[in-house]
């Protein structure tokens, strides 16, 4: 009788931690990749000024990388997501949508 007390305590234990371990791993990866954006927004930004670059003209990840994003490789969605740059006077955008925790600045 002691045993199945423990398994049920267990149980409910688990049932309770599980749900919030997976929203905060979302909320982290979701935060990870806002802040990529972030550096990919900035590092455009400075990358428009230093080329005299006019809103709507096209940058690419090989623009930005590895001159103006720091880091041993080009930033990455934990999530699996890709980022597009997009052109000069825009904000870059990540793929991934799904889930409660959407990947946009």
């Amino acid at each position: 009788m002691e045993v199945m007390i423990v398994v049920l305590i267990v149980g409910v234990l688990v049932s309770i931690a599980v749900p919030q371990f997976l929203q905060a791993r979302g909320r982290s990866m979701q935060r990870t990749c806002m802040q990529n954006l972030r550096k990919l927004a900035d590092a455009k930004e400075v990358f428009a000024q230093e080329h005299k670059k006019a809103d709507g003209d096209s940058v690419t990840m090989a623009d930005l990388y590895p001159d103006y994003v720091r880091g041993a490789t080009a930033p990455t969605c934990p999530a699996g997501g890709t980022y597009t740059v997009g052109p000069v006077g825009s904000e870059p955008t990540c793929s991934y949508v799904d889930g409660d925790y959407p990947h946009q600045l």
